[in-house]
């Protein structure tokens, strides 16, 4: 019995934002009713042919999930997926701005219906304001929020390498959605809820916006180091190879010059005694710490680093994550199969106790189409005349 189990969501989705969010809720143990065209299915399915013919995104966003095709234009695909929707508990649905309206699920149409049903709608912009009819996609929303401005080097700025403004509203509009489910079960009233992928995002970008607010002006562009704590990024050791470090205190930084630096009176240096003024003295220091990576392989200098208790990485390709020992050693992989064959997934990040979370097959296009229907008391003459009429 997982958390959510016997909770039903009717998601009419595409991407990435709201199929996160409903991956989530699946992963939880919710029976997640996915909508997709007919023929084509959601378009992150033709994104990339990378995992056995298939889409990176669409294997990772889209397990444990029920395909049902549906022409939602149609009356008769319209009407279908009104009844989809008055058997759930959640609809979920990330459509251009004044689609759902348009087929009559606005989150007042679905509410004035039933008053119990939790409605998230996942936007670019909001749903009101000067720019809810914009079209919004992940890097849009990171250049609009003034992220894109703080990542790269001091000569370029650069997009964020993975899909964060879409992964931040997936990850409101899920919690927003276990909210409500809770308030439900408190009132009996149901909720309706929206998440912009610009407005996720500007939650994210809190820090440097204060730090821009209060001082008058940008964090630098610092590549992988951070824009305003020092010592804080990669250093070379002198096999060639990185380790990135972290002082995230003056304990640390005491630690770091005495054990690490073989340097104890580096701690009160006039040009060093605080973060501020390691900051405004970043070459210099950075100049005597890389002096002593040079001294040292990697391994050995991380040996050293962990024995003074100083936080510091390897900087990892994609391929060293996938082999990652602590991903390993703790058993976070597990095999989902796919409509291209089985495939490796991470298990949720939570973790449940004794329970293991649902991690059931990815689907194909309108895989599950006639089994739902049949639920809806259709007939097999029936469903066969609305593949015919190409509705399903």
């Amino acid at each position: 019995m997982l958390p959510l189990t016997g909770i039903t969501v009717v998601a009419l989705e595409h991407a990435v934002a709201a199929p996160f969010a409903t991956r989530q809720l699946a992963d939880l143990g919710a029976r997640v009713i996915k909508i997709e065209r007919p023929g084509s299915g959601d378009f992150a399915r033709r994104y990339d042919e990378s995992i056995n013919g298939q889409s990176s995104y669409f294997v990772w966003l889209n397990r444990s999930k029920e395909s049902v095709t549906l022409d939602v234009k149609s009356p008769r695909g319209r009407e279908i997926l009104h009844e989809l929707v008055g058997r759930s508990d959640v609809l979920v649905q990330n459509l251009g701005p004044g689609a759902a309206d348009r087929l009559g699920l606005s989150a007042a149409a679905v509410r004035a219906r039933d008053p119990r049903k939790i409605v998230l709608g996942i936007t670019g912009w909001g749903s009101d304001g000067p720019w809810a009819g914009r079209k919004a996609y992940d890097l849009l929303a990171q250049c609009e929020a003034g992220l894109v401005s703080l990542t790269g080097s001091a000569d370029e700025p650069a997009r964020v390498g993975i899909s964060v403004a879409d992964i931040a509203a997936g990850m409101y509009g899920f919690s927003a959605v276990l909210a409500a489910l809770y308030q439900r079960r408190l009132t009996g009233e149901g909720a309706t809820l929206e998440v912009s992928l610009f407005e996720a995002l500007a939650e994210w970008m809190g820090q440097p916006a204060y730090y821009t607010a209060g001082s008058g002006r940008q964090q630098p562009r610092a590549g992988a180091r951070h824009a305003t704590i020092a010592p804080y990024g990669p250093f070379t050791a002198g096999d060639g190879r990185t380790v990135l470090i972290s002082i995230q205190n003056e304990t640390e930084w005491v630690r770091f010059c005495a054990e690490f630096l073989g340097a104890p009176e580096l701690a009160t240096d006039p040009r060093f005694a605080t973060n501020t003024l390691r900051v405004a003295n970043r070459d210099a220091l950075e100049a005597i710490v890389d002096a002593r990576f040079a001294a040292f392989g990697a391994a050995e200098a991380s040996a050293l680093l962990d024995r003074a208790g100083i936080a510091n990485a390897g900087v990892n390709t994609v391929g060293d994550f996938l082999d990652h020992p602590v991903l390993r050693e703790r058993k976070r992989w597990r095999d989902v199969d796919t409509p291209g064959g089985a495939i490796r997934a991470l298990l949720p990040p939570i973790s449940l106790g004794d329970e293991e979370p649902r991690m059931d097959p990815v689907p194909a296009v309108g895989e599950h189409t006639a089994a739902v229907l049949a639920e809806l008391g259709r007939s097999p003459g029936e469903i066969a005349c609305l593949a015919d009429e190409k509705i399903i």
